[in-house]
Parts: structure tokens; C-alpha cells; sequence
């Protein structure tokens, strides 16, 4: 499976804004945001020029790619399923990626960061509805209920992810029950319930050419 293994503060420094990739370091003043919020590369501070455009498409679209940990060639998957489902693209391709298992696993606060949650589905620590699933991009459905295994409750890195995000809440489409160690899907996640400040109209215009 392709992932990008390089340094991920970067992107979010190519990108001008937090991506939440690194987990609780996004929320301290270890930031690369906070210390260094300029391109990255030996002429970032003259690559601040105003995007129009398909300049301003791209960019959309590599953010949320790098949000989710999606490379281009699943992206282009989501998109087209998206196109062919009823409703609008843009808000169609977001839920898509909201329902990945990995993105739930950290919505719930059991991994600090998507890619950290990935690890932890591969390495199979969760039951959907009482059957282990290992693949991150399961997509989970309303009323799915996803349950840490009885051997893996105690895994260090869930405990930590627990502490780490503790008081940070749940998205409305989710909820969690920390003493059962157990989610569940409310519902589907509605554009309102997908806390990202992206644009995602661009994206379909990209693709839309």
C-alpha cells in the first residue's frame, strides 16, 4: 500500500494551515504552523503569491488528500463514485471520507492522529459489529457499531490516544461509550457535521474539466 513517508510537517506548512497530522504535537507550540508558517523549501518566504484558479483547485484537493492520508489514485475513485451518487458531489466525496474506518477510529478518539488510527485498524484491533475488520478504507454505515477487542483494550497507544484527546468530544454523527470501549454510527455525517475548512467545490471544478 503507497503512503507518503516523508516528514508530514511540511505539508501542512505547504498547505498554510494545521492538518492535524501529527497528533497532540498540532496542539502545542511545537507546531510547525506556530514556529514557521511559511512554505516549506529555501525560497518559502518569496512563495506567497495569491492562488486563482487552477492554482487555487490544486491546493483544495492536495489538502484534503493530505488530510485523510488518501493518495491521488483512490482520491480520483472517491470522486467518481461521488459523481455518480445522487446529492451534491462535493458534500457526497467528504462523507465518503468521513466513513473511511480509519477517520472514524480517530474521530473517536482512539488514535491521535488518522495515520496512527490506519496502524491500528491494520493491526486489527477493532470489531465492526462483531467481526474484525482490518481496512482502513472500510466504509462504515449508519447504525454500525465498532468495538476495541477485549486483547487489544489495554494497547498503549489506544490508552494514550484516550488520555490525549480526553474533553475533546465526538463529532453528532458518532457517539462513544469509554467504559464499554465501544462507537457507534448515529448516522450518516452531514456537510454541518464535517468540521473542515475546506472548499470543497473546487475539487469537483478540478476534476470537472
Amino acid at each position: 500500500m503507497a503512503r507518503y513517508i516523508g516528514p508530514v510537517c511540511r505539508l501542512c506548512r505547504r498547505e498554510g494551515m494545521k492538518l492535524f497530522l501529527k497528533g497532540e504535537r498540532c496542539y502545542t507550540e511545537k507546531c510547525a504552523i506556530e514556529r514557521r508558517n511559511l512554505p516549506p523549501g529555501q525560497h518559502g518566504k518569496l512563495r506567497k503569491a495569491k492562488l486563482v484558479g487552477y492554482g487555487l483547485q490544486l491546493r483544495e484537493k492536495q489538502k484534503v488528500k493530505r488530510i485523510y492520508g488518501v493518495l491521488e489514485n483512490q482520491f480520483r475513485r472517491y470522486f467518481e463514485v461521488a459523481d455518480r451518487t445522487r446529492g451534491i458531489t462535493g458534500e457526497t466525496l467528504l462523507q465518503l471520507l468521513e466513513r473511511r474506518l480509519d477517520n472514524v477510529v480517530y474521530r473517536l478518539g482512539l488514535g491521535t492522529s488518522r495515520a496512527q488510527a490506519r496502524q491500528l485498524v491494520l493491526h486489527g484491533h477493532f470489531l465492526i459489529n462483531g467481526r474484525k475488520v482490518d481496512v482502513p478504507s472500510y466504509q462504515v454505515k449508519a447504525g454500525d457499531v465498532l468495538t476495541v477487542r477485549a486483547s487489544s483494550a489495554q494497547t498503549a497507544a489506544i490508552q494514550h490516544a484516550l488520555e490525549e484527546v480526553k474533553g475533546r468530544g465526538v463529532p453528532e454523527w458518532l457517539s462513544f461509550d469509554p467504559a464499554q470501549m465501544t462507537g457507534r454510527v448515529a448516522s450518516l455525517p452531514t456537510r454541518a457535521q464535517i468540521n473542515l475548512p475546506v472548499q470543497e467545490q473546487l475539487i469537483v471544478e478540478l476534476y470537472s474539466k
